[in-house]
């Protein structure tokens, strides 16, 4: 039988670790319900493809060129995180064109596309990704998912996938801006590019406050 010292040194013990373990982070927001399209309008890009929830994901059918759709309830706005999770289906140019906002502005994250690998921010200073100093290759290989998280700040943009850095961009100096084609994606959207695309996450949540 334990003694009453002992018991009150494993209660010692026990608040101790609680008291030094890490509090939990803000909760994600989700946005995409897994089951429909509450939420979300198609975006009239013109000449888009289907748009469908069905299997748990939301689907982006070949457009000519871009099918999209955009949130239509309360964004992101300060400091946050923005994560998607999703995949090119067929096709081979990007699969993810992720509008969000930056402060006042916007910015596009594009995935996978002049060719199937070309990744940036469009735009700075007028630039699209293609001709920024955001532009990075990377491989995506069709109907494989990825977990994309970006960190968004009025000045500075981290961008992860699979838990790998894939591109961080210093906006202090820079004027941010759209591509004419995916203004209708503000404040928040997501279009794919003559290409069929599926989602199965978008979320986002404040960052934590030290």
């Amino acid at each position: 039988m334990k003694s009453l010292a002992d018991t009150l040194l494993v209660a010692t013990v026990l608040l101790g670790s609680a008291c030094r373990s890490t509090p939990a982070g803000p909760a994600w927001l989700d946005l995409f319900d897994g089951r429909s399209l509450a939420g979300f309008a198609t975006t009239d890009f013109g000449g888009q493809g289907e748009v469908a929830a069905r299997d748990g994901r939301l689907h982006l059918g070949i457009g000519n060129p871009l099918t999209g759709v955009t949130w239509t309830g309360a964004v992101p706005h300060g400091d946050y995180e923005l994560e998607v999770v999703g995949r090119r289906d067929d096709g081979g140019d990007f699969w993810c064109g992720l509008t969000f906002p930056v402060g006042d502005s916007h910015l596009t994250l594009v995935l996978g596309g002049w060719g199937g690998s070309l990744c940036g921010l469009s735009s700075l200073d007028g630039n699209d990704a293609a001709h920024n100093s955001t532009r990075v290759l990377r491989a995506f290989e069709n109907g494989r998912d990825y977990a994309v998280r970006l960190t968004v700040t009025p000045t500075r943009i981290d961008v992860h996938v699979d838990g790998e850095p894939l591109l961080a961009a210093d906006l202090r100096g820079h004027t941010l801006g759209l591509r004419p084609e995916v203004q209708l994606s503000r404040p928040l959207g997501l279009c794919s590019f003559a290409s069929a695309a599926s989602f199965g996450s978008l979320r986002w949540r404040p960052l934590a406050r030290n």
